[in-house]
């Protein structure tokens, strides 16, 4: 998955502002205890961390 696609897809479930707030906030134990932007900056692929975002917070299917 490209960053801009999982961008995308952050934005889709909780709104432009909110995603940029929540990836930068939240810290989140299926990560490490790691943030999304320190995930990604440690190496996470986009996708792993996605489907990291999906299980916590229960992003629809159709939006997976």
């Amino acid at each position: 998955m490209r960053l801009t696609v999982f961008w995308e897809r952050m934005a889709a479930h909780f709104g432009e502002a909110y995603a940029d707030s929540f990836a930068r906030d939240h810290v989140m134990s299926e990560l490490g205890g790691r943030t999304v932007y320190e995930a990604l900056d440690a190496g996470w692929e986009a996708k792993d961390v996605w489907r990291a975002v999906c299980a916590a917070v229960g992003v629809p299917a159709e939006l997976r």
